[in-house]
């Protein structure tokens, strides 16, 4: 399985549904980076994905976006073949 990436906050909801809806999809570790505490986290996120709003999901090395974007890539069946790649 792919090395899942997450830029998150503590409070976040979207953070929280993506990774549970991870979770569910197999996914057993998420390397959290928490951008609320640090202000170069977030600069450094917005630098690499162009957004200020988290999450930002990296799978693989590849940015698939927020919350709503993971869900709208597992609902056109590309996050499976992308986890397991």
């Amino acid at each position: 399985m792919q090395a899942v990436k997450m830029y998150t906050t503590a409070t976040c909801p979207y953070c929280i549904r993506a990774k549970q809806f991870l979770k569910s999809k197999g996914v057993q570790s998420i390397e959290e980076i928490r951008v609320d505490g640090e202000p170069a986290q977030r600069q450094q996120m917005m630098e690499i994905t162009g957004r200020r709003t988290v999450p930002q999901i990296f799978i693989g090395g590849q940015h698939v976006g927020g919350c709503d974007d993971l869900l709208a890539l597992d609902a056109r069946g590309g996050l499976m073949p992308l986890l397991q790649a």
